[in-house]
Parts: structure tokens; sequence; C-alpha cells
């Protein structure tokens, strides 16, 4: 069974160096997930990522 999320009490975060560019992503915690979207355009859902998931992420745009 798949539980619906609550978006309401969602706290997205958005890093401050991003915001000179606006060319940023948001990120917030969803439980054990954590939810990924573009802050430009919030409406178009998000991507929710397991935590090894995003740890992945993260060392691929670090290179």
């Amino acid at each position: 069974m798949t539980k619906a999320l609550d978006e309401t009490r969602v706290y997205w975060r958005t890093a401050s160096g991003s915001a000179a560019q606006g060319n940023c992503v948001q990120l917030a915690r969803m439980g054990p997930q954590v939810a990924v979207r573009d802050s430009k355009n919030p409406s178009a859902g998000f991507l929710l990522l397991r935590p090894s998931e995003f740890r992945a992420l993260l060392a691929e745009i670090n290179g």
C-alpha cells in the first residue's frame, strides 16, 4: 500500500548560494526519503529518492 504524502507539511530548502543564478533545486525530507524539485517550477512535481540514491546523486554531481 502506498501512503499519500502530505505536501503541506513539507519544508523545502534552497541553497543560499544558488539564488543569485536562479538555477537551483529545492530539497525536503519526506519521511526517510529526500524530495528534489525545480525551484522555478515547484508545481511540476518532485523526485523522491531513498537516502542511498540521494548520496549517489551527490557523488555524481560532485565528481
